[in-house]
């Protein structure tokens, strides 16, 4: 048995060896999401096909539908947190920080979302790839009248939803932007006009 001074040596440890490679793969992944940061519309793909993927799981397995059931609240409940403003105007006594404008008067402050859009991607995108990963596991294979459950869902996201757009109505924000909004400069007159003129 060598208890010698080789005891300090990191490439010995497999628990190193293990945290090493673990990082590695951490640092891979950042950099991925780092790199896809900007490529909004082929993240928004690469989850579409994602959530394919996971829909023609269930319905060649026809079951995991409890699994379904828990992933379509958790994505209603990161769907409301994205369509949500970061300083919910209703609860906000002390005015710090972006607020929204309730009046015309008002500032114009821009709408900053409780969760940002990338963060309710990478979360979409885990949540269906965890579920995807469970349906290869009978235990979670419930058996369960799947209409019940959808039905429960649909009237779940209506009343939220309805909830939701009545908080925009009453404090007037909407969370989408499409695009910067352009203002042109004064038109020029336009020849009807100069040639209906007199000298």
């Amino acid at each position: 048995m060598d208890v010698g001074g080789r005891a300090g040596v990191v490439g010995d440890n497999p628990t190193s060896a293990v945290t090493q490679f673990t990082h590695a793969i951490w640092r891979r992944y950042q950099h991925f999401l780092d790199k896809s940061t900007p490529l909004v519309l082929y993240r928004w793909i690469f989850l579409s096909v994602i959530t394919l993927i996971y829909a023609l799981r269930v319905y060649v397995v026809q079951g995991y539908y409890i699994i379904t059931y828990g992933l379509g609240i958790y994505v209603l409940q990161l769907l409301i947190a994205f369509l949500s403003p970061n300083v919910d105007p209703e609860i906000q006594d002390i005015r710090e920080g972006p607020n929204l404008p309730t009046r015309g008067s008002d500032e114009f402050r821009p709408f900053v979302r409780r969760l940002p859009e990338f963060k309710f991607w990478h979360s979409l995108t885990k949540a269906f790839c965890f579920a995807f990963v469970l349906t290869f596991f009978s235990a979670f294979d419930v058996p369960v009248f799947w209409p019940i459950l959808l039905f429960y869902w649909l009237v779940l996201f209506i009343s939220t939803m309805k909830r939701q757009i009545l908080h925009m109505v009453k404090y007037k924000y909407v969370p989408f932007t499409f695009g910067k909004q352009r203002y042109s400069g004064k038109k020029a007159a336009s020849t009807d006009d100069t040639s209906t003129a007199r000298p």
